[in-house]
């Protein structure tokens, strides 16, 4: 029984959806817009990001976008942004795709 859940994992291409734990996402992207002016301004970000969890993100430094694959909810992650001090409003929703 053991070597089944192996299978299970070893094959998720006959899957509609990736397996939890795969790293690949089916959660939505959402992006924001945060007023990063330096390499200190998206540590921050990464900072408070990680210490929130639960989160994958992309850093858009020459464009002060931040992607975030989360099911936390959209207001969660904004307030946490905000926890930089950085003028910060959400964008919209992107396909995880």
């Amino acid at each position: 029984m053991a070597s089944a859940p192996e299978r299970a994992r070893t094959a998720p291409s006959s899957a509609s959806r990736p397996p939890p734990g795969s790293g690949i996402s089916a959660m939505p992207k959402h992006e924001f817009f945060v007023d990063m002016t330096c390499e200190g301004c998206s540590n921050a970000v990464t900072r408070v990001l990680h210490r929130l969890g639960g989160v994958q993100f992309d850093i858009d430094l020459p464009n002060k976008k931040v992607f975030i694959d989360s099911e936390h909810n959209v207001d969660t992650l904004l307030e946490t942004l905000k926890k930089t001090g950085k003028n910060t409003s959400y964008l919209g929703e992107k396909s995880a795709q």
